[in-house]
């Protein structure tokens, strides 16, 4: 124990170490030549495990210890702390050039002579190193003592124990039962074993008494069994036993047995005691007896079990933690149940912790007079004692030494010497075990070396970021310069950086930075010099790159590539087909600046690169070459790449692995982008997530990865058109795990009740837990208590601190781990316990200094620790009670508003009063969760002030000469209302004319103007009056009638010229254009409406007719032009598509001009890529749309964009196959068309028959039905014909011009006149004509339909 100058000492010390400056240890190069001088204390490298058995059967032990150093060490040994003399002993020997130990048994001797704990030391000049302390013990199989064991009897239905007690071994043997068959003992919930071997019976069934039973014990170590004698088992029934009778539900076979309450056969008591260290396993078991078998439940007081780590086993009697951690101490509880009651068992487990590594200590290599420092950290349960050895020997043994302090855990160097080299070794140790490190301290002079090669020639790409490197060693460590041509002093600044590992670094290399640039390493033993030349080149390029191109089969095709480089570099032209060498020849010929492909075939299709290469750099383009195949191609339209294929995965690593594939048919879109997705079934199983984004002419890649995934992959390839299905999964491929790389996010720690702290933080995500068992190294401690960290390590992502005193802050930190390691800690953040209720409140709230809307107000503050939080503010509540205006109704809501202040004699300003009202308030004091006791309440009353403005004010022109003005009361007088003034001017253009007042009592609300003439404008403003003055002004303007025109479209206000007005209201007003049925939206400074117009319009002095085509003109009302206007809306309406494949006819209706322009809108839904089309008139045909896609289309004028349709939705038809069309096809329709001539020529011949020798006499023909019959036509009007204007006569023929012809023995009809011609035979021979009026022939045209040849032509 320290006294208390030691504290005292100790504490100097540590302000010491604080302001302590210190080099960090030179890193060494693993460079041969450097390695191979360097001197090096020893470090062991290889060692057995601290408790090593044997099997005592081994004819060789070997206890391993080897160590490197140079000089090589030299290795000797200690066993119980002794030196072990190995000549002495013919059966040890040490391997050559090695420390193990080997011990043979051939010719005699026993492996239990050698046991005890041996400790390897491997030394060289500079220091000793040692090994752990190995405890090296045989491993033990002893006999069962021999014993007679007489019979046991027990009475059926109460409990046995038959108790093992396997003899000691080493290890311990594993334990199981066997009958004297060698079948195992089967064990369920009413027979099983302890976890100390004995075999527990809840209750003892008639059967159990059939079969013996024997404890076995096996050794692993020497593969054998030892087995216990049986113990026979006679069971004692109250009634005969009949086995045929035995069922699991009733396993007394319906004898009666005595039932019996729980009851704990292991542990005994009520409670007790488990002990486990940190990160091994617990084992807690409760096995019951009583008849029905009891029921084991589990839980822990004060808290949930975890449910990640517990797992129950032996039927619940057992629960197991694996890994345990400080969160799993506390009281765990066992219960056990049957329908005669329950017992409890209380065992309270505490979790101490063997030593284990916070800060380990590393070895430190420094130069002459530099300073450095060993740092040895560890924790435990209880807390480690640490101790310094230096050479294997206590350090407070070894010679004192100026440059060197102990303090605790550390020891600082300062101003070595070359005599300070040595090994000292750290050992930390509590009652549960050690640990220990060896950590050497070399002083190593050696004057600076150059490690890279003489002479460099670098070349590098003009404007490129350039690094020259020159690597160099030395001790102490050498200061680095460059020069360039051997001129000036060093590069450093501006176009230079120099870095301290030796690189130079030129940011942007130019033709002027060639040169020969030397770099020197000086220090005080020495200097030495390498030279670099630098050549800065023009980059590799192709300046003219390959197309795309369609080429016809059979033809030619020719891509260019034509590359500028570096005349002094020499370059290489390649080409490749699909990522493929393409072998040149035959039809495939190069030149210097292209690649001809002769008689095009349909395997030449495909993507073809040129790539161009030097020393330096490389560049390269492609261009596909589509075979088509004829001379006039339908050009196909580009689609949607195919997916890639062959997904395979080279060079895996750690962290990363190569992902190649074989990208699919373009489709006469180059790909663009690949996008790599992955899958992994650990966390989340099927769902696909985007790992990255690769150029699309790239088809292998190297993913980074994290560790501990199983990973799957596809590829997506992306084109102008879209996205490619995803191609089929790769081979999984598991990353490695590693320690986790991330901090949880977002540590904070705040208390949730008065006497806890909650520290929570964000857990990592899945892909960031890196391995297997994530868990949470959770450190806190009081701030500036300087008390040690307490630490936690817990599964959830939340920890409460618990009891804690109300609202003090701690230091919190955070580290994450898993079963690989831990990864880095946090930042310290600051963290505060709960909050109480503030003790105390407010005292003397007063008010001073009222206002219509603010008041002061003053009070006395409270003690700041009484708050019980953090101080957040003075909260003040107050409402308005109720107004002092008679009859006003308030509203009574609570308001509150914050000061925050901690002067002595705190006030602030109330504001946002409402005046002339009466208030009440109070004050607490807050902080986070809570609020003090109210203050006194306080009531006071707000002054008169200026009313609000009238709550609205209209202006209706209801003649031409008048206007009528209306207004409303104030909400909120603020006062007795005395009356209202209106002052107006009248408008001039810009100007305002003189100012005119009038002024009205309280309860007057309107009032009429008349106008001077009927085009004068008014400016109004209007505001109410209370004894202290004018309030808020509400401001309007008259409507005006002047040449002005106002055409908006966003808000709808048509200001109309005097030829519209007087058009409006004219007798015959000009038709608008038709409108569809429409509301005009209202505005937030208007209320619109339609209002149709009858017959007769009326106004104030004017009544207009309009005809039955006048379309309904359109009431406009606005706020500052308050007059009545008709004017015609701008619309599109009607839109209308009908799509097909890959073209859409679109069509609307509008009332626009006739010469408007419009333009059409088509957004494609897949990527949202936008066209727009100029047009004209509508209907319009819209063409290049791609077959089952999805679009919105709207309409909209060119002239005014805001006059739009609607948005319609619409999907184009799913692409077909191409079939040939049998209808278009020419053989076809000429074999129609001759068929069709056939028939017609078959029907003209056929009337010609039917026609021929008709005879009737003339009585006939006069005596036809000549009653007109009114026929009425589709678009309203009469025909009075007959019907039989439209029939042939009987027995007669129709003409090709539409004439009537009379057959030879026909006689002409009687008619209005009319010449008759007669043959020699004196037959009437001529043309039946019946004439008629002129207008009638013409309103008969449809006449000539009825000739069957006039049908057919009038099909045609």
């Amino acid at each position: 124990m320290l006294g208390k100058g030691g504290h005292a000492a100790l504490t100097l010390m540590s302000l010491l170490l604080l302001l302590w400056q210190e080099v960090v240890g030179i890193e060494v190069p693993q460079d041969p030549k450097i390695q191979q001088d360097l001197k090096q204390p020893p470090t062991i490298i290889k060692q057995s495990v601290k408790d090593y058995i044997v099997d005592p059967r081994d004819n060789t032990i070997i206890i391993e210890c080897e160590a490197k150093g140079n000089p090589a060490p030299t290795f000797s040994w200690r066993k119980n702390g002794k030196f072990v003399n190995i000549g002495k002993d013919p059966r040890v020997t040490m391997r050559k050039r090695l420390g193990t130990l080997e011990i043979a048994f051939r010719n005699g001797g026993r492996p239990e002579d050698y046991e005890g704990e041996y400790q390897c030391f491997a030394a060289n000049d500079l220091g000793v190193a040692l090994s752990n302390k190995i405890l090296f013990r045989v491993s033990k199989a002893p006999l069962w003592p021999k014993e007679e064991l007489e019979p046991v009897t027990v009475i059926e239905g109460s409990t046995l124990v038959l108790p093992c007690n396997p003899p000691p071994g080493l290890p311990p043997p594993i334990i199981f039962w066997m009958d004297s068959n060698m079948t195992p003992i089967p064990q369920d919930r009413r027979v099983s074993m302890g976890l100390n071997g004995d075999l527990y019976f809840s209750n003892v069934l008639a059967q159990d008494g059939q079969k013996d039973y024997s404890c076995n014990a096996r050794f692993n170590f020497t593969h054998t069994i030892q087995q216990k004698n049986p113990f026979t088992l006679k069971v004692q029934t109250m009634e005969p036993y009949n086995q045929t009778s035995y069922n699991t539900s009733d396993p007394y076979g319906g004898r009666k047995v005595a039932e019996s309450p729980p009851t704990f056969l292991s542990p005994s008591g009520s409670e007790s005691v488990k002990m486990v260290l940190r990160d091994e396993q617990l084992l807690l078991e409760c096995i019951a007896a009583g008849l029905p078998t009891p029921t084991i439940k589990w839980f822990k007081r004060g808290g949930d079990l975890p449910a990640q780590k517990v797992k129950f086993e032996n039927y619940n009697k057992t629960l197991k933690i694996v890994h345990v951690s400080e969160e799993d101490a506390g009281e765990y509880v066992c219960r056990a149940i049957n329908h005669l009651g329950s017992v409890r068992h209380s065992i309270y487990v505490e979790v101490k912790a063997a030593p284990y590594w916070l800060d380990k200590p590393t070895n430190l290599v420094l130069a002459p007079e530099e300073n450095g420092r060993l740092v040895c950290r560890a924790n435990g349960n209880p807390k480690p004692d640490i101790q310094w050895l230096m050479n294997g020997e206590p350090i407070e043994s070894a010679q004192p030494s100026v440059n060197r302090e102990v303090l605790g855990d550390t020891i600082l160097f300062h101003k070595v010497l070359m005599e300070s080299s040595a090994v000292y070794q750290c050992n930390a140790s509590n009652q549960h075990g050690y640990l220990m490190a060896n950590a050497f301290v070399s002083v190593l002079d050696m004057p600076p070396r150059m490690l890279g090669p003489k002479n460099q020639l670098i070349k590098v790409l003009v404007n490129n970021r350039t690094f020259l490197n020159c690597p160099f060693f030395g001790s102490p460590l050498p200061v680095l310069r460059w020069f360039k041509n051997g001129q000036g002093s060093g590069l450093d600044g501006g176009q230079y950086r120099a870095y301290i590992n030796g690189t130079l670094e030129i940011k942007r290399a130019r033709k002027e930075d060639e040169g020969i640039y030397t770099c020197v390493a000086n220090s005080i033993l020495g200097k030495a010099e390498n030279q670099v030349q630098l050549e800065v080149k023009e980059p590799t390029r192709i300046i003219e790159a390959p197309t795309n191109q369609s080429a016809v089969r059979r033809s030619k095709a020719r891509f260019h590539c034509k590359v500028a480089s570096d005349p002094s570099l020499s370059t290489k032209v390649t080409w490749t087909k699909d990522g493929e060498p393409l072998y040149l020849g035959g039809r495939l010929k190069k030149d210097e600046e292209s690649l001809t492909i002769s008689s095009v075939s349909e395997d030449d299709e495909g993507m073809y690169t040129c790539t161009v290469k030097s020393e330096i750099d490389q560049d390269s383009a492609s261009a596909r070459l589509t075979v088509l195949e004829d001379a006039s191609p339908i050009p196909l339209r580009p689609d949607r790449p195919d997916p890639p294929m062959d997904l395979d995965l080279s060079d895996a690593a750690a962290r990363s692995v190569r992902l190649t594939w074989i990208p699919g048919n373009d489709h006469r879109s180059p790909v663009t982008e690949f996008l790599v997705q992955f899958e992994e079934d650990r966390w989340e199983p099927g769902r696909w997530q985007d790992l990255s984004s690769f150029p699309g002419d790239l088809n292998s890649v190297i993913l980074q990865l994290a560790p501990y995934v199983n990973y799957q992959f596809r590829v997506i390839a992306i084109n102008a058109v879209g996205r490619s299905q995803p191609s089929r999964p790769s081979p999984r491929y598991k990353t490695t795990g590693s320690p986790p790389d991330a901090i949880p996010r977002d540590l904070r720690g705040w208390g949730s009740k008065k006497d806890n702290m909650e520290i929570t933080w964000e857990p990592l995500h899945d892909l960031e837990r890196n391995g297997p068992n994530l868990q949470y190294n959770v450190w806190w401690r009081r701030k500036d208590s300087g008390d040690d960290w307490t630490n936690v390590t817990t599964f959830q992502s939340k920890y409460i601190v618990h009891p804690t005193e109300t609202y003090v802050p701690y230091e919190i930190k955070i580290q994450a781990r898993n079963d690989l390691g831990s990864g880095p800690e946090s930042n310290v953040v600051i963290g505060f316990s709960g909050e109480d209720k503030p003790k105390e409140a407010p005292t003397e709230l007063q008010i001073s200094k009222v206002g219509g809307t603010s008041a002061k107000i003053h009070w006395k503050p409270v003690d700041l620790s009484s708050v019980q939080g953090e101080f957040k503010e003075y909260r003040l509540y107050y409402s308005r009670e109720s107004s002092l205006v008679p009859g006003l109704v308030v509203s009574k809501e609570k308001k509150t508003t914050g000061f925050y202040t901690t002067v002595p004699e705190p006030s602030g300003i109330l504001k946002d009063l409402v005046p002339y009202s009466r208030y009440q308030m109070f004050m607490v004091v807050a902080n986070n969760r809570f609020e003090s006791p109210p203050s006194n309440n306080v009531i006071f009353t707000t002054e008169e002030d200026v009313p609000d403005a009238p709550r609205f004010f209209r202006i209706n022109r209801r003649s031409l000469d008048t206007l009528y003005l209306q207004w409303g009361k104030p909400l909120e007088p603020n006062g007795i209302l005395i009356g209202y003034q209106l002052i107006y001017h009248r408008v001039n253009g810009s100007r305002l004319g003189p100012q005119q007042i009038q002024t009205f009592l309280q309860n007057e609300t309107e009032f009429t103007l008349r106008l001077p003439d009927r085009s004068a404008r008014y400016k109004f403003n209007l505001s109410a009056l209370t004894k202290v003055g004018a309030g808020e002004v509400y401001a309007e303007e008259s409507p005006h009638f002047t040449n002005e025109e106002n055409f908006t479209d966003a808000t709808d206000v048509v200001k109309l010229t005097e030829a519209t007005l007087s058009s409006v209201f004219s007798p015959t007003p000009t038709p608008l254009p038709p409108l569809p049925p429409t509301t005009i939206p209202p505005t937030t400074s208007s209320t619109t409406t339609t209002t149709p117009l009858p017959t007769t319009t009326s106004t104030t002095t004017t009544t207009t007719e309009a005809t039955a085509t006048t379309t309904t003109p359109v009431l406009v009302t606005t706020k500052r032009v308050d007059q009545n206007v008709l004017a015609p809306r701008r619309e599109i309406w009607n839109l209308t598509v009908v799509p097909n494949s890959d073209y859409a006819n679109v069509n609307w209706s509008h009332n626009l001009p006739a010469d408007s322009k419009f333009v059409v809108e088509v957004t494609l839904d897949s990527n949202k890529t936008v066209t727009v089309e100029e047009v004209k008139q509508p209907p319009i045909n819209l063409r290049a749309l791609i077959a089952g896609e999805k679009y919105r289309l709207r309409v909209y004028s060119q002239e005014l964009n805001s006059v739009s349709s609607k948005f319609v939705i619409f999907k184009t038809k799913a692409a077909h196959i191409d079939q040939v069309d049998i209808a278009t096809q020419g053989w076809f329709i000429g074999l129609m068309c001759a068929i069709a001539l056939i028939i017609l020529i078959l029907l003209i011949v056929c009337f010609i028959k039917r026609s021929r020798g008709g005879k009737y006499p003339i009585r006939d023909k006069k005596d036809l039905p000549l009653d007109p019959v009114d026929q009425k036509d589709q678009d309203g009007s009469f025909d009075y014909h007959s019907d039989e204007d439209n029939k042939p006569l009987q027995g007669s023929q129709t003409s090709l011009d539409g004439n009537v012809k009379e057959s030879d023995d026909s006689l002409v009809d009687y008619g209005e006149g009319g010449d008759g011609q007669f043959n020699e035979d004196g037959s009437f021979i001529g043309q039946y004509t019946v004439k008629k009026d002129k207008d009638e022939t013409e309103g008969n045209e449809s006449s000539e339909a009825t000739s069957p040849v006039n049908a057919i032509y009038s099909l045609a």
